[in-house]
């Protein structure tokens, strides 16, 4: 199973990953106060701003304080990193 870092030691699966998108938009807003009042999001911020949201299969959101590029930067080096032991 293929875990990523997205900052203060907290780890989600990669194989349950759709989207790594930016909190700005309005859709995203709506998406994340959507999970809020479902009891479906997880604040990983440690009370910092918010810069990138992970939506789960699961329908769970995932509030990040590392920025989305880094997070993708994350999953393509794994990625690198296992396809180099088989």
């Amino acid at each position: 199973m293929k875990m990523i870092n997205i900052g203060f030691g907290n780890i989600v699966s990669a194989s349950r990953l759709i989207a790594i998108v930016s909190p700005e938009s309005a859709p995203i807003k709506r998406i994340i106060q959507d999970a809020r009042t479902n009891g479906t999001l997880i604040d990983a911020t440690y009370g910092r701003r918010t810069r990138a949201v992970l939506v789960m299969d699961s329908d769970h959101v995932i509030l990040s304080a590392v920025q989305p590029e880094t997070v993708a930067h994350r999953l393509v080096g794994k990625e690198n990193d296992d396809a180099s032991l088989e």
